[in-house]
C-alpha cells in the first residue's frame, strides 16, 4: 500500500466501542497508508472490554495517535462531535471519520483525500459505479439501500449513500454547519451532516468503496438506530422548509 501524499494536517477520527479486537490491528492498517504527519484521534465511551487501555498504549507508542475518553456510551453522532471539536483545535485541514471494524478498509484513504483537492465534502460511497457491499445478508441490503433511498427521497438529494459512515471533511464545513446543535445519535447523524453541508451550499462528491461486515466484535446497530432514522429525516426536511436550522 502506498502512502498518500498532501501538504494538509489530517486527522482520522475513530469512535470505538468495545472494539478491543480490532483498534490495534486498524490504527497499524490506517498508519501504513497515511503519511506521518496525519493524525488519528481514537475516541472511547468508556468500552468495558478494554479498548480505551489499548488506545492509551498504541498512542504512548506512537506520536501520532491520541485518545480521547468520554464517560459513557452516548451513540455515534456525540462522539464523532466531540472527536471534530478536538481535531479543528489541533488545526487539522481535513477530518475524517470512519468505522474502526475494518467495514471501512483504510486502504481507501489515500483516494478519499485525493478527492478533497476538488470537494468540500468526500463520501466513501457504497451506491455509486465501482461501489458495493460484502458479506451481507439479503435483509441488510435492503435495509441500507431502502435507507438511503428513502432519506434522498424526502430530502429532496442526489447523494447515493447518505447513510455512509466514511466521509473526509475540509474543515471549513464543519466550522460552518453548526456541529453542536446535531442531536441524531445513531446513523441519523449521518444523514444530518450530509445535508446541513449540502444546505450550506459546499461541494460534495462520492467515491466507490466496497463496505464489508466486520469479521471481529458485534454489531452496534439495533432497532432504534433505524426508527430514529425514519423519524429524523422527515424532520430535517420540515425544519428546513419552516425557516429552522437545516
Amino acid at each position: 500500500m502506498s502512502r498518500v501524499p498532501t501538504r494538509e494536517p489530517a486527522c482520522v477520527v475513530l469512535p470505538t466501542y468495545n472494539e478491543a479486537e480490532n483498534v490495534e490491528a486498524f490504527v497499524a492498517a490506517v498508519r501504513a497508508v497515511l503519511p506521518s504527519s496525519a493524525r488519528i484521534l481514537i475516541v472511547d465511551d468508556n468500552s468495558p472490554d478494554g479498548t480505551g487501555e489499548i488506545a492509551d498504549r498504541l498512542a504512548a507508542e506512537h506520536s501520532n495517535v491520541r485518545v480521547l475518553h468520554r464517560p459513557r456510551k452516548e451513540g455515534l453522532g456525540p462522539a464523532y462531535i466531540a472527536g471534530f471539536h478536538e481535531a479543528l483545535a489541533e488545526g487539522a485541514a481535513l477530518i475524517l471519520e470512519m468505522d474502526s471494524d475494518f467495514s471501512h478498509d483504510p486502504s481507501y484513504l489515500p483516494a478519499m483525500l485525493a478527492a478533497s483537492n476538488d470537494a468540500d465534502l468526500v463520501i466513501g460511497s457504497r451506491y455509486v459505479a465501482g461501489g458495493g457491499v460484502a458479506d451481507w445478508h439479503l435483509v441488510r441490503r435492503v435495509i441500507s439501500r431502502g435507507g438511503s433511498a428513502y432519506a434522498r427521497m424526502v430530502l429532496g438529494l442526489s447523494v447515493r449513500d447518505l447513510t455512509a459512515g466514511f466521509k473526509c471533511f475540509r474543515r471549513e464545513v464543519l466550522e460552518a454547519i453548526d456541529i453542536d446543535s446535531i442531536e441524531s445519535r445513531g446513523y441519523a447523524f449521518q444523514v444530518e451532516i450530509t445535508y446541513r453541508t449540502i444546505q450550506q451550499g459546499f461541494a460534495v462528491t462520492e467515491v466507490p468503496i466496497i463496505f464489508r461486515d466486520r469479521q471481529e466484535g458485534s454489531s452496534k446497530i439495533d432497532r432504534s438506530v433505524i426508527a430514529e432514522a425514519l423519524w429524523r429525516v422527515p424532520l430535517l426536511r420540515f425544519r428546513n422548509g419552516s425557516g429552522g436550522h437545516p
